[in-house]
């Protein structure tokens, strides 16, 4: 906790004077960090890392200030990069601007060396002034104008890098990881965004903004997999499978809930909301799972049924939610496998949301 660092030795100050200091010990940082790497510059212009039995002047410094490889290539590259940008290399050691708006005016020397030194001050003005989103914005403006084939390849590059991996933990989570090149982070952005905007969800809502976003990339992948043009696999569009014993269904205690395809264990409480708004198949087994007879599936929710809920509710029907009809399930306000009937008055749009809290009893809605 921040209050265990807490030591008295501010206690005579002011809070203008705590807030100043804690200022001078950013600039100082960023001195301290100028002068590490002008020692590197040295170390380098001697070759003195090479006495001491190091193939190169990166593996000394990871070594021997006990870093990453990686970090310490990063730093060599910056102290190089200084010796050819006098203006950046004064205002670095003055601790105007830190190692990263550094490192981002090195990247940008490397595409035009001759035009960057006549840009070099109004940049290094940038990195000082400016915020560092706009000192960004700045520096990757007057890039791509100073080399434009160099943006292209940078495009190129980083499009190359793309990638992402879905994987399962053994506690049965999801972890995605990935890496998007900016134009494809920028539209996935937009996309949760539009599904996480403060304004348009239920002021209620207790979700942190990373529970938001997973149930906002849930809700984009369901809607493509409901509304999007999928290919047809063995006579049916991609869906979600779930295999229950009858229990489940109806309230007792479920012995198999499993979603199939991936193997994956689930509850008969989630069973039972996804049977509100589904297809239903029946399968008829034996006790050592022999398949015996299987029904025809049939929908609980017919379209037609669907467009009278969403002319009536035009959306979840939570108060204060404004999540549109598009997002919503039709939930079963008496459940069907509780004798409630499939009928315009036992059904209510609600958003998954809220459809996820009314099957685990958190909240109640009742027949509108």
């Amino acid at each position: 906790m921040v209050f265990a660092l807490r030591s008295g030795e501010f206690d005579g100050l002011s809070d203008d004077e705590l807030h100043d200091g804690l200022v001078g010990d950013s600039r100082e940082m960023t001195r301290i960090e100028a002068r590490r790497l002008r020692r590197i510059a040295e170390i380098v212009a001697r070759r003195s890392f090479e006495d001491d039995g190091y193939r190169s002047i990166t593996s000394f410094v990871a070594h021997r200030c006990g870093i990453s490889t990686g970090r310490a290539a990063g730093l060599v590259r910056a102290a190089r990069a200084l010796g050819e940008m006098p203006r950046t290399r004064m205002a670095f050691d003055r601790g105007d601007i830190d190692l990263v708006a550094v490192r981002r005016l090195a990247e940008a020397q490397k595409v035009n060396p001759e035009a960057f030194s006549e840009i070099e001050p109004t940049l290094v003005e940038a990195a000082r002034d400016q915020e560092p989103r706009v000192f960004r914005r700045i520096v990757d403006l007057w890039s791509q104008n100073a080399a434009p084939e160099a943006a292209v390849d940078r495009e190129d590059r980083l499009r190359e890098r793309r990638r992402l991996s879905v994987s399962e933990t053994f506690e049965g989570m999801w972890r995605i990881d990935g890496d998007l090149d900016p134009e494809s982070g920028a539209i996935v952005k937009i996309a949760l965004d539009s599904l996480t905007d403060r304004t348009h969800l239920d002021e209620t809502d207790t979700r942190t903004p990373a529970q938001a976003r997973a149930d906002a990339l849930t809700d984009l992948c369901r809607d493509h997999l409901d509304h999007g043009d999928t290919p047809v696999i063995g006579g049916e569009k991609p869906h979600l499978s779930i295999v229950v014993d009858i229990d489940a269904i109806t309230g007792g205690d479920a012995r198999f809930c499993e979603i199939t395809d991936i193997d994956v264990l689930t509850t008969s409480r989630t069973a039972r909301r996804h049977a509100c708004d589904s297809s239903i198949c029946r399968i008829v087994v034996d006790g050592d799972s022999e398949i015996l007879d299987l029904g025809r599936r049939t929908r609980t929710i017919s379209p037609a049924l669907r467009r009278a809920l969403v002319a009536r509710d035009d959306g979840c029907v939570v108060g204060g939610c404004q999540v549109p009809a598009r997002w919503t399930d039709a939930h079963h306000v008496i459940h069907w496998a509780d004798g409630g009937p499939t009928a315009l008055w036992n059904l209510v749009l609600l958003c998954r949301f809220h459809h996820t809290l009314v099957h685990e009893g958190k909240i109640q809605v009742k027949p509108p």
